[in-house]
C-alpha cells in the first residue's frame, strides 16, 4: 500500500447564474486535476451556481438548475476515478443550506452543509441559508429523482460528517469556518482527520492575503495535517473581486500556491504529499483521547484510495515554498484591472470612457485600464485562447490579435478632458500627455457652451443669472455654478460613451468609468451626479494616500513619465480647506468609524491619544465634529454612488457593506456635548 497522495484544488472564475459556463469550468478543472494524477479535486464555494446569486437563492430555479448541473457532472466520463468535491445550494426539510457534495464514480458519497455562516461586511449568508448546527449529527437526504436515475441511490448522508477512504480521512471546512474561533478542523484533527479542505468565496481587500495564508498555516501547525484551499476568482456580478490564491499546505508549510490575480478562468493546483509526514508530526503533539469532551466524527466509508497500491517510494513530494505577497501598489494595479476586464467582457460593451482631468483619481483609473491592457496582451502571448476570444468579441474583429498594450488601449479606451473657462492649461496638458503614453483615444471637450445653455434656461424662467464668487456671486450661486459644470460633464460623458464609436463608424457602446476615491465618498466631497456618477468605479474603495503611492509605482512599472510631478500642491490645499483635514487623517477617521465601530464620542476618546503629539484635545474635538457633520450632511450621496471595486474594510458603500441612515440629525447634540464635557476638563 502506498502512502503518498496527489490532491488538487483550484481557483475558478465563476459567474452568478451562468450554469453553462460554470459547468464547463468545473469540468475543465477536474480534467486538469486527473491529468496531473490527482485522486481528489476541490472547488470553490457554491461553484455550480456561483457565489453571488444573492436573492436568486430564494428561487426554486436556482436549486433546480444546480441539480441539473450536478447530474451532468455525475454523468460525465471526466469525473470518473477521482473524488469530486463541488459546491451548490440544497434544500433539506424545506430549509436551504450552503453545501459541499462529494461524489465518486456516479455515486454521491456525502453532503456536508455549512455550519458557520459568513454574515458580516459584504456577506449576508444568513439571509439565504441556515447553518447546520447539529454537531456530529447526520441525517438521510432524499435525492431528487433526476439524481436517483444516475446514481441508483435513494438517500445519502447529510450533515456533519467526514470521508474515510482506504488510506486516509478527509474533512470539510467551508470559507468562514476557517476564520471562526470554533473552526471544525480543530476537532476533526483531534479525531484523526488528516486532510482538511476549504472551499471559499473570499474577496480581495488590500493587505488581506497574509491573514488568509497565516490562518491556514496556523491550522496545520497546531495539530498537523494537509490543508487544501480553493477560492473563486474574478467578478461574478458584484462589487467584490474574488482573488484566487488556491493553495496546499502541510504541517504549517505552504507547498503549492496559485495566483492571486490572473485572467485565467481555470487554475488548478496539485500537490503530492506523504501521509506519513502528517502522522509523524502528530505523533508527539496530539493526544486526542485526552480531550475530556471528545465526540468522534461520523465517518462515511468509501472503497477508494488516494494513494497508489504499488510502491511509491520514488514518487517525489512537494516541498515548502515561500509565499509571495504583492505590495499594496501591485494589488491596486492588478485586482481592479482584472475586475474591469471581467465586467467589460461580460457586459457586452466595446470598451471604456473616462473623463480624464489629470488629477490623482482619474489618472489612477486610467493607469488601471492600462494595466488591464498589459495583462491582456501578456495572456494572449501566453496562449490564453479564452482571453483572445473575449478580446475579439469586445473589439468586434475576429482577426485582431493585440500586439502591444498601447495599441489595444487605443481600441477599447477613450479618454476626454472636459475643460471650461476656469480650467488650467497644466491640467489639460497633463491629461493629454498621460493619454498619449497609455495609448487611449483622447478628446478635448469644452463644456462652456453647454453650461451657458443651461444657465440661459434658468435665466429665461427667473430673470436671474448666477455668478461665480470670483465675479461677485454669493456662496449659494458659486456652489450652484460649480454643480452645473460638474453635472454637465456627467451628461456629456454618457453622450460620448454611447455615440463616440458610432461617430467613428464602429459598433458598440462604452462603459463610463468613475474616479472618486473612498475618502471623498466618506465625506461626500464630490457633487452628486457629476463625473463620480458612472457605470463602475475601479478606485472607489481605495484611499487617496494609496492612490498616490500607486501612481509613483506606475511611473516606474509602466514608464508613464507624464505622472511625474502630478497635480499641483494647491489641489491638496483646496481639499484640506474644504474637508478640514488631510487625506491621511481622513483614512484614520474612516477606519475608526467602520472597523473600530466608533461614534463621535468614542472616536474622540481614541484620537486624543493617537494624535496627542500633533493636536490638543480641543483641536481633535473640532476635527471629529467637523467630520461627523460632513459625513451626516452628505450621507445621502452614498445612496446613488457608482458601484465601486471593494478594496478596503472602511468603505462607506451603502449598497451592502456599510448600512446606515441617509437622513441624520446633523447637529449630533448629545454626542457632541459628551465631547465638549471632556474638552472642558482637559482642553
Amino acid at each position: 500500500m502506498g502512502r503518498k497522495v496527489t490532491v488538487a484544488t483550484c481557483s475558478l472564475n465563476q459567474w452568478a447564474l451562468d450554469f453553462e459556463g460554470n459547468l464547463e469550468r468545473i469540468l475543465k478543472s477536474i480534467e486538469i486535476a486527473r491529468a496531473n494524477g490527482a485522486k481528489y479535486r476541490l472547488g470553490p464555494e457554491l461553484e455550480i451556481c456561483g457565489y453571488g446569486c444573492a436573492d436568486h437563492f430564494y428561487e426554486s430555479d436556482t436549486l433546480l438548475h444546480s441539480f441539473q448541473a450536478l447530474r451532468k457532472l455525475l454523468e460525465s466520463p471526466i469525473t470518473q476515478d477521482i473524488i469530486c468535491d463541488v459546491g451548490m445550494p440544497i434544500m433539506h426539510h424545506n430549509v436551504r443550506y450552503n453545501c459541499r457534495v462529494l461524489f465518486l464514480n456516479k455515486k454521491i458519497l456525502l453532503i456536508r452543509p455549512k455550519m458557520l455562516m459568513a454574515n458580516h461586511g459584504n456577506y449576508r449568508e444568513l439571509r439565504w441559508f441556515s447553518p447546520w448546527n447539529q454537531l456530529r449529527q447526520v441525517e438521510e437526504y432524499f435525492l431528487p429523482r433526476m439524481i436517483q436515475e444516475v446514481t441508483g441511490q435513494d438517500t445519502v448522508p447529510f450533515g456533519d460528517c467526514v470521508l474515510s477512504t482506504k488510506d486516509t480521512c478527509i474533512g470539510t471546512e467551508i470559507c468562514a469556518e476557517l476564520w471562526s474561533p470554533r473552526s471544525p478542523h480543530i476537532s476533526m484533527g483531534l479525531d484523526g482527520v488528516e486532510i482538511f479542505t476549504n472551499s471559499s468565496a473570499s474577496h480581495h481587500e488590500l493587505r488581506k492575503a497574509d491573514q488568509r495564508v497565516n490562518l491556514i498555516k496556523s491550522a496545520t501547525t497546531k495539530s498537523g495535517g494537509i490543508y487544501l484551499y480553493a477560492n473563486q476568482r474574478g467578478c461574478d456580478g458584484d462589487r467584490v473581486y474574488y482573488d484566487g490564491c488556491a493553495l496546499v499546505a502541510i504541517n504549517g508549510d505552504i507547498v503549492a500556491q496559485g495566483a492571486q490575480f490572473s485572467l485565467n478562468d481555470v487554475e488548478v493546483i496539485t500537490a503530492t504529499l506523504d501521509l506519513e509526514d502528517v502522522r509523524n508530526y502528530r505523533g508527539e503533539l496530539c493526544q486526542p483521547h485526552m480531550e475530556s469532551e471528545h465526540k468522534p466524527c461520523h465517518r462515511v466509508k468509501v472503497d477508494f484510495s488516494l494513494s497508489d497500491d504499488g510502491d511509491d517510494i520514488y514518487l517525489p513530494t512537494h516541498q515548502p515554498i515561500t509565499w509571495h505577497f504583492h505590495t499594496p501598489e501591485e494589488e491596486i494595479c492588478l485586482g481592479p484591472a482584472c475586475w474591469l476586464w471581467d465586467y467589460l467582457r461580460r457586459s457586452g460593451q466595446a470598451g471604456f470612457l473616462l473623463p480624464l482631468s489629470g488629477g490623482v483619481d482619474s489618472s489612477s483609473t486610467a493607469c488601471i485600464v492600462h494595466s488591464m491592457c498589459v495583462l491582456l496582451c501578456q495572456a494572449v502571448e501566453d496562449g490564453n485562447s479564452q482571453v483572445l476570444e473575449d478580446v475579439h468579441r469586445v473589439v468586434g474583429d475576429d482577426s485582431y490579435r493585440p500586439q502591444h498594450p498601447r495599441e489595444l488601449c487605443s481600441r477599447i479606451f477613450t479618454t476626454c478632458y472636459m475643460g471650461s473657462e476656469n480650467s488650467s492649461e497644466a491640467t489639460c496638458s497633463r491629461a493629454k500627455d498621460l493619454a498619449n503614453q497609455i495609448g487611449s483615444t483622447h478628446m478635448n471637450i469644452n463644456i462652456d457652451m453647454a453650461v451657458k445653455g443651461i444657465l440661459s434656461i434658468f435665466s429665461v424662467v427667473t430673470g436671474k443669472w448666477p455668478q461665480f464668487r470670483t465675479n461677485g456671486g454669493s456662496h449659494r450661486e458659486n456652489l450652484a455654478m460649480q454643480n452645473v459644470q460638474a453635472r454637465v460633464r456627467m451628461v456629456l460623458a454618457y453622450l460620448f460613451a454611447q455615440l463616440s464609436l458610432w461617430a467613428r463608424g464602429k459598433p458598440g457602446g462604452l462603459l463610463v468609468l468613475g474616479s472618486a476615491n473612498v475618502d471623498e465618498s466618506l465625506t461626500g466631497y464630490f457633487t452628486k451626479y457629476d463625473c463620480s456618477s458612472a457605470d463602475i468605479n475601479p478606485i472607489g474603495g481605495i484611499s487617496k494616500t494609496d492612490l498616490k503611492s500607486f501612481l509613483l509605482y506606475c511611473v516606474e512599472q509602466f514608464q508613464l513619465t507624464a505622472l511625474r510631478g502630478g497635480p499641483t500642491p494647491s489641489v491638496d490645499k483646496t481639499a484640506y480647506a474644504d474637508m478640514g483635514m488631510t487625506y491621511s487623517e481622513l483614512s484614520v477617521i474612516g477606519r475608526l468609524r467602520k472597523i473600530s465601530k466608533c461614534g463621535p464620542f468614542s472616536m474622540f476618546c481614541k484620537l486624543i491619544h493617537m494624535w496627542k503629539d500633533a493636536l490638543s484635545p480641543t483641536e481633535v474635538a473640532q476635527k471629529v465634529k467637523h467630520f461627523f457633520r460632513m459625513y451626516s450632511v452628505n450621507r445621502h450621496k452614498m445612496t446613488t454612488i457608482t458601484p465601486s471595486y471593494h478594496a478596503v474594510s472602511y468603505s462607506p458603500d451603502d449598497n451592502r457593506f456599510d448600512l446606515r441612515p441617509f437622513l441624520y440629525n446633523t447637529r449630533w447634540t448629545w454626542q457632541f456635548r459628551c465631547i465638549d464635557n471632556q474638552v472642558a476638563i482637559n482642553p
